[in-house]
């Protein structure tokens, strides 16, 4: 265990909703909901306007409409987030080596490198400096920060200091800080959990501190109740991990009516496919498996995939090996979910040996659940009903070109027509104009 707090948790505040409100002055000190905006989506982020209301990410997104009705409901663009993340994740590797992201907007750092004082008052001044730097270099963006003994010490103080702040645990004081906090800020403790330690009279840390070892293993078993009770007294000699392997990547679709028509699905399945493959290729990867996830009307989810004798990042791979794949699912029985993915990544390329349908496949099949699946790590936009249509490009929230007016967002479309904000990050708040789906001036934004 470390005797300073030398381990840094960075996490941005509302990142896709800030993002938004950032680029679309229209927006700022509004509610803002980004996710799939589809009836069967999930909010992915909700600006803290709408988080008043009780909007939180993974909430059916038809549950934020009733909270909230006059948010804007944007579908997300991933590329300003992963442009945002990146200048983020250069500043904090420009303090250690050891870098540790967890997702766009989240990464420990480990400080106790380098040539610094560890004393609380050095560490705090150059958190200052760092969190300056980031909302000039982001363009406004902010960013709340814990310092802690651990990584677990170091993630709730970054929650307790949210939104925009910074909490430093001394050491020697992590027990009693994290006594009075629900049982639920500890990683492992979810739902299911968390029943059965109300069973045991459990509602805070603190009373998870006061069970016996016995206690904890007979409940949870022996994995989960060393590691729950290990936390619940502040005990975590994890390291930074800068170099955590990539296991996967994969996109999904939820689909705001089901889904019988098979040719609809081969072309999401080309769509999402082509996705994965573009970000295996940023990410200089390559896949050996392939795998597609299906969900039925009852929530039942089916997952199929097979493996490669070589490893690929051509996108006409990975389309026709999914498409195979989806013989096994029952089509005409509805589908309310599709994914694509890809596993057992490596760096190089290998020749494929054997014919893909040579090659070995497995499935599983999912028991029916009665909640909606959370959101991935990257938004993967609103629910889908239409693909390889224009209509489909314009999203709210989506990047647009006018060859009159200029770049704007798509304020909403239907019914053929779409309708569009003209304004920037630098413009102020601009005028809104309707236009015919087709029409030529009207563009998607990289077109």
């Amino acid at each position: 265990m470390r005797t300073t707090a030398s381990v840094l948790h960075l996490d941005l505040d509302a990142f896709f909703a800030a993002v938004e409100q950032r680029d679309k002055p229209s927006l700022r000190g509004k509610p803002v909901i980004v996710g799939g905006v589809g009836q069967r989506g999930v909010v992915a982020t909700a600006s803290y306007e709408a988080r008043v209301f009780g909007v939180h990410s993974a909430m059916p997104m038809h549950e934020a409409r009733r909270r909230c009705p006059h948010a804007a409901f944007l579908s997300g663009r991933f590329g300003a987030y992963r442009e945002a993340s990146g200048i983020v994740m250069g500043l904090l590797r420009e303090l250690s080596p050891l870098v540790e992201p967890l997702s766009l907007d989240e990464a420990f750092v480990d400080l106790a490198v380098g040539e610094r004082s560890l004393e609380p008052e050095a560490i705090l001044a150059e958190v200052t400096e760092l969190r300056a730097r980031l909302t000039e270099a982001t363009g406004g963006l902010t960013g709340s920060v814990g310092i802690g003994s651990s990584k677990f010490i170091a993630k709730v103080a970054s929650e307790l200091a949210k939104p925009d702040g910074v909490r430093l645990v001394a050491p020697g004081t992590e027990v009693e800080t994290i006594a009075p906090l629900p049982a639920r800020a500890i990683p492992g403790v979810g739902p299911v959990t968390m029943e059965k330690l109300a069973r045991l009279g459990v509602s805070t840390v603190a009373d998870l501190q006061r069970l016996s070892a016995r206690e904890l293993l007979r409940e949870l078993g022996r994995a989960q109740g060393e590691w729950i009770g290990a936390l619940a007294f502040a005990r975590d000699d994890r390291g930074v991990e800068p170099d955590r392997e990539t296991k996967s990547i994969s996109v999904e679709d939820t689909f705001e009516t089901d889904v019988t028509d098979r040719a609809q699905l081969d072309a999401i399945i080309a769509r999402d496919a082509g996705t994965v493959a573009r970000r295996l290729s940023t990410a200089h990867l390559f896949a050996r498996t392939i795998t597609i996830k299906a969900r039925y009307p009852d929530f039942a989810t089916l997952s199929r995939s097979r493996t490669l004798d070589g490893a690929t990042d051509d996108p006409e791979v990975i389309t026709t090996v999914a498409r195979a794949l989806l013989e096994a699912v029952d089509v005409p029985r509805g589908l309310r979910l599709l994914g694509v993915g890809v596993a057992g990544l490596t760096e190089i390329a290998q020749e494929a040996l054997f014919e893909p349908s040579l090659i070995e496949t497995s499935t599983s099949l999912v028991e029916p659940v009665e909640t909606p699946a959370a959101p991935s790590a990257e938004p993967v936009g609103p629910s889908v009903e239409l693909v390889d249509t224009r209509a489909a490009a314009y999203r709210p929230g989506a990047d647009v070109v006018h060859d009159d007016h200029g770049p704007g967002w798509v304020w909403g479309s239907g019914l053929g027509r779409v309708t569009v904000r003209f304004e920037t990050a630098h413009t102020g708040p601009g005028p809104v104009r309707t236009f015919a789906v087709d029409d030529p001036a009207l563009r998607p934004a990289g077109d």
